[in-house]
């Protein structure tokens, strides 16, 4: 590890010693925050374990997590020591609601992507045992459209044999580089067994410093 890398490991240990503030769930675009701070989302297809990553890099629960897909309805915005947020958006894909509420948050989706500044990076979540599916590669499509840069975060990395992560790590290196906006480095990460945590926290970092 270089100077540079364990200085950034460094700055985003200390950057999530304080749990991040719950600030809101956002249900109305006339909610999100006025002030200029760095927003750096995290979003996934339901199950990908999304809550328990996030809880993983924040250093304590602040994500609700269940054992049923589709539990985040809303936008849940996170303040982490007046440096950033964390946005946790909604779960697509086998969302356990009514089909219209389902639209309602792609709809929201599409809008905040589109139009947010202050959106530094979205982490696109992948189940590691699965790959990238149908649905997710259509995330990727808009993603790409909406001009937001993405990176993608490979999820349960524990839950496979080394061979299967060589291979998933190789079809999603081949896949990504096919898209503009994806940001050429994948993060493996286990919630469970910590793997990968402080790679995302050094993103944070480098995100807010704007490098």
């Amino acid at each position: 590890m270089t100077d540079t890398e364990v200085a950034l490991k460094t700055q985003g240990n200390a950057l999530f010693k304080q749990m991040p503030e719950f600030c809101f769930g956002l249900v109305d675009f006339n909610q999100l925050p006025t002030d200029d701070l760095p927003e750096i989302a995290f979003v996934g297809r339901s199950n990908v374990g999304k809550s328990s990553l996030i809880n993983a890099v924040a250093g304590c629960k602040i994500a609700r997590t269940s054992v049923t897909p589709g539990r985040t309805q809303q936008f849940n915005f996170f303040k982490v020591q007046n440096a950033c947020y964390i946005v946790d958006l909604p779960g697509y894909g086998f969302a356990k609601a009514p089909k219209k509420m389902v639209e309602h948050w792609t709809r929201m989706i599409h809008q905040y992507l589109r139009g947010r500044v202050q959106l530094k990076r979205v982490f696109l979540l992948i189940d590691s045992r699965h790959g990238i599916k149908e649905v997710d590669a259509n995330i990727m499509k808009m993603l790409d459209t909406s001009a937001v840069s993405y990176q993608i975060i490979l999820t349960k990395m524990d839950k496979i044999t080394q061979k299967q992560q060589e291979t998933v790590l190789a079809d999603t290196l081949a896949i990504s580089a096919k898209h503009a906006a994806c940001y050429p480095e994948i993060i493996l990460t286990s919630a469970e067994k910590r793997i990968g945590i402080e790679q995302v926290r050094m993103q944070f970092v480098k995100l807010i410093a704007g490098i």
